[in-house]
């Protein structure tokens, strides 16, 4: 999912074509407050021309506490709209008031009722950490949960959220893993927050490797440089494909046993499971 500023048509342009799966136009953190009202209209406008594309069109808009939430939703849910990510969120009760408006306003613009999903980012405030386990069981529009560590590092009065060698401080990781289970348990996807610097591309690629292997299904990406090595670092392997898919082909071939053994090793039905979320996401 690729942030792109929403003030700027120019970044739009070059990101339609970048291969992302999902473009953010931000309304938030990437608007200065001076263009607030002008980038809200931009972003109504390029939603409005609705055209053919091959990535899902999610706004970020601004948070509960700055009073433009609902100006908002207002100008943008219109068709040719996929989803929205809420920032700050402190748990399903904002998901909640998200929805109950995001059904008036598809009633009024003639969309189905459920069209604007919602990704939400899970872990930019204190009270937002203990209210993780109010995500399950899901809202049926969320479809995923992501986690932030500037604005919480803000909000606890941290000086600084990062180790010398560039890895998370303890709190962080803390709100990393929290937001992978909580994702788990509600059933939709875990996204790793963003890689900040842009350049360093294998150090984005290393970042990725270790968060699928820990399991998340993506990330988000502030940069269009970013995108292809993410595309490539969360989608399996033709290794990992083949391998499982003789892992569930032998299991379909024995539908009653719970273990078999397969060129010397042992499988169960956690390695099934595995095998079956690897084709899955192929």
């Amino acid at each position: 999912m690729l942030f792109v500023p929403g003030d700027s048509e120019r970044k739009f342009a070059k990101a339609a074509a970048i291969g992302a799966d999902a473009l953010i136009l931000d309304l938030e953190d990437a608007v200065a407050p001076s263009m607030k009202v002008a980038a809200r209209a931009l972003v109504a406008e390029l939603i409005a021309q609705n055209r053919t594309r091959d990535w899902a069109f999610f706004v970020r808009v601004n948070p509960f506490d700055t009073g433009m939430t609902f100006d908002d939703m207002a100008a943008v849910v219109k068709p040719g709209l996929d989803g929205l990510l809420i920032p700050k969120a402190n748990g399903a009760d904002d998901i909640a008031r998200i929805a109950a408006e995001l059904d008036r306003l598809e009633a009024a613009t003639g969309m189905a009722n459920g069209s604007v999903k919602i990704a939400v980012v899970a872990t930019e405030t204190p009270k937002a950490m203990f209210n993780l386990g109010s995500y399950t069981p899901p809202h049926p529009r969320l479809i995923a949960l992501t986690w932030g560590a500037e604005d919480l590092a803000a909000a606890i009065g941290a000086t600084a959220n990062k180790e010398a060698d560039g890895s998370w401080t303890f709190p962080y990781q803390v709100a990393r893993t929290h937001c992978l289970y909580a994702a788990a348990a509600a059933e939709v996807a875990p996204l790793d927050t963003l890689y900040a610097d842009f350049r360093d591309a294998d150090g984005l690629e290393a970042d990725c490797r270790r968060s699928r292997r820990d399991g998340f299904t993506g990330r988000i990406a502030i940069h269009p440089d970013q995108v292809a090595v993410i595309n490539r670092c969360y989608a399996p392997s033709a290794d990992e494909i083949a391998e499982a898919q003789k892992i569930v082909d032998a299991f379909a071939a024995q539908p009653d046993a719970g273990t078999l053994g397969i060129d010397g090793k042992m499988y169960d039905i956690p390695h099934l499971k595995a095998a079956q979320k690897t084709l899955a996401s192929a």
